[in-house]
């Protein structure tokens, strides 16, 4: 089996910038490949998952790493992985809303100045005690390439999707990253993804809704992990074959 590559969705930005600390961290065991959602307020999953089946690799295998907002879209290919689609890893995600208590306050999304809220705030909800001066500059320049309508049509995507189903109809081994101090999704979604499909490995590790930016080493060496286990099986499954 080649070299994985690790094909990396974005969180609610879109822009897949902030991936840097976590590809840094993984080093030159694997290479990434990072997927860029457009600016577009009119693409919900469906067509996000459509935009990404486009870009995936078209040689060698390679692992999805759905991070936060993307996770849906990776838990629907999971059902239906295209060739050389080996495993999924879903990070600081969900499978349906995970504030569902929010929604009623849903119609006021349409009003809400959501890239203008006091970067002090939202460094404190993403990022916590792990918040740093790079890290705080690297959100803002993210935050700042996307419009406000297309943040309000991910949060309104993010209201209506649920990919339990498509999950528990995964074809490829799955890895669920829990960060211990998310303040955006709640331990329950980690739960409901091995309510979904129990043969999924969920592992919690010390960390904030940006689990790859703020703690990059640790996601990676749990991702490093998963990815030595795909090759173990994979090599003693070829060996089994007459």
């Amino acid at each position: 089996m080649p070299a994985i590559t690790l094909v990396l969705l974005p969180g609610m930005d879109g822009t897949g910038e902030m991936f840097a600390p976590f590809v840094a961290a993984m080093g030159s065991e694997c290479s990434t490949l990072c997927i860029r959602y457009p600016d577009d307020g009119a693409l919900g999953y469906a067509e996000l998952e459509q935009l990404v089946r486009g870009q995936l690799p078209k040689e060698g295998c390679f692992v999805l790493v759905g991070e936060s907002f993307s996770g849906p879209i990776a838990a629907s290919l999971s059902a239906a992985p295209p060739p050389g689609m080996v495993g999924v890893v879903l990070c600081c995600t969900f499978l349906r809303n995970p504030r569902p208590k929010l929604a009623v306050f849903s119609g006021l999304l349409r009003f809400a100045p959501l890239k203008e809220a006091p970067a002090g705030a939202k460094a404190a909800v993403l990022l916590g005690q792990y918040s740093t001066a790079a890290l705080r500059t690297a959100l803002s320049h993210a935050l700042a390439q996307v419009s406000n309508d297309t943040l309000r049509a991910r949060l309104r995507a993010v209201q209506q999707v649920d990919a339990r189903v498509s999950l528990a109809a995964a074809k490829v081994p799955v890895l669920y990253l829990q960060a211990r101090q998310d303040y955006v999704v709640p331990a329950s979604a980690g739960l409901e993804v091995k309510a979904s499909l129990p043969a999924a490995a969920l592992v919690a590790i010390a960390g904030p809704h940006m689990l790859l930016q703020a703690c990059p080493v640790s996601a990676a060496i749990e991702i490093k992990r998963f990815l030595q286990g795909l090759l173990k099986t994979t090599r003693a499954n070829s060996h089994a074959t007459p």
